[in-house]
Order: C-alpha cells, then sequence, then structure tokens
C-alpha cells in the first residue's frame, strides 16, 4: 500500500478558486504520482460563491464530479443545464469533444467537490451526460456503488472497466473490500479519519493497492470516502 497525503499534493490558491491535486495537473508535475493506472486526476476544489471554471472544451475522457458541500451549476454544449449539489454524481463522456462550464451556484456559499478524470476504454465516442443523486443513507457504513461500467444498481454508467463506491462511515463503524492482484484499488479520503489495514488516514489523503490484500477500512471519528476499483 502507497500513501498519497494530502499535503503533498499540488497545491493552487487562484482567490476564486483553491485546489489540490492528487496526480500531475497543469503546472503541477510530480513524477511519482503521474496518474493510477486509468485513473488520471482527483482534483479537490473549492470555489467561491458566484465564480467558476468559464466555457472550455474536453475530448476523450469520463470526467465524473463528486459534489461534496454547496452546489455546482453545469452548463454544456450538449444543451445540459444542470445544478448539482451534496450527494450528486455527474458524469460527462467527452468522446469527440465537448465544451463546458462549471460555477459555484450561489453567490455566498462555497462549492466543495472532487473532479475525477478517468480515460476511456474506446476514443471518438459521442459526447454524453448523466447525472444521479445518491442520498447519504444509501452510502451510510456500507459501500454504495454510484459508477461503473454498465451502470449496474442505479450508477453511473462510465466507458472503462472501472467502479466506484461512496461510503458515510459513522464512528466505530467499518467496512471491508478485497483488492486483487489483476486489479487496482485507491481509496480518497474525503472527509474525517479513516484507517486501512492499520494506515490512519485524513481527509485528502489517498492510499494506492496493487496486491491481493483483504482491506477493513474503520474510523472513530467518521468519514466519507470514495473507493476506485480499476482494471490493469
Amino acid at each position: 500500500m502507497r500513501i498519497r497525503r494530502s499535503a503533498d499534493r499540488g497545491q493552487v490558491d487562484h482567490g476564486w478558486l483553491v485546489t489540490r491535486h492528487t496526480f500531475s495537473w497543469d503546472d503541477f508535475q510530480d513524477p511519482a504520482w503521474e496518474r493510477f493506472g486509468h485513473l488520471e486526476v482527483i482534483n479537490e476544489d473549492r470555489v467561491q460563491g458566484g465564480q467558476g471554471f468559464k466555457t472550455h472544451g474536453h475530448e476523450d475522457m469520463e470526467i465524473i464530479t463528486y459534489v461534496v458541500s454547496g452546489a455546482v451549476e453545469h452548463r454544456d454544449s450538449l444543451g445540459t443545464v444542470s445544478i448539482m449539489h451534496a450527494g450528486d454524481v455527474q458524469r460527462m463522456s467527452a468522446g469527440t469533444g465537448v465544451t463546458h462550464s462549471e460555477l459555484s451556484h450561489f453567490p455566498d456559499t462555497v462549492a466543495h467537490f472532487l473532479q475525477i478524470w478517468i480515460e476511456p476504454d474506446r476514443l471518438k465516442t459521442a459526447p454524453a451526460y448523466d447525472q444521479r443523486h445518491f442520498h447519504e443513507d444509501t452510502k451510510r457504513n456500507r459501500l454504495q456503488l454510484i459508477a461503473s461500467s454498465d451502470g449496474r444498481d442505479g450508477s453511473i454508467a462510465i466507458q472503462q472497466d472501472a467502479i466506484i463506491h461512496a461510503s458515510l462511515l459513522d464512528p466505530g463503524h467499518a467496512v471491508a473490500w478485497e483488492s486483487w492482484s489483476e486489479r487496482r484499488t485507491w481509496i480518497q479520503v474525503v472527509a474525517g479519519g479513516l484507517t486501512v489495514n492499520g494506515h490512519p488516514l485524513t481527509a485528502g489523503d489517498g492510499a494506492a493497492v496493487t496486491a491481493h490484500e483483504r482491506l477493513a477500512m474503520t474510523t472513530e471519528t467518521g468519514a466519507e470516502f470514495l473507493l476506485f476499483d480499476l482494471a490493469l
């Protein structure tokens, strides 16, 4: 298990945007953490009210937004206009090309969200958009599937052999996961404190597992985290 500490991430403060980069991104380059398999980006963004990313373009990428707090206003060239709140998960398949903007919707509230990029398993597909809400009760003290290659069990469908779970653990609770050597597992702590097989993690920390290992995730204080299961 390799631990990616929050303090070691790329850190940029633009005033309107405070962002943290788990992997190499833009001007921040870390040869030890370029990506993790098909997982290319985990950016943790905090955007001031009424501010945001103006219209810009993407191609050939599965872009997933996980909203932690506040609200994100999304507009794109597909004609989508959407407001995302805590518990909402968005998937935009950029495919042959799409432009979009994302703003902190409320003028006096910071929008806190994770931007996740996963390399697709096929290129130049038609751009697509999907959004689902996962109530906190569905994530309470369990692993809730939020994204998968086939959209099973109400999850968002993504174009890659990857699944993402979200969990909200109450103090004193635990969940388990078995990581296999022919796949990769990444755990990203969103909030609180999480212990994985004896390794303490705090908000913003990540853990990479590339061997067969039974993972026990426990918390004394409460924790919110994402678990990625990725093909090699």
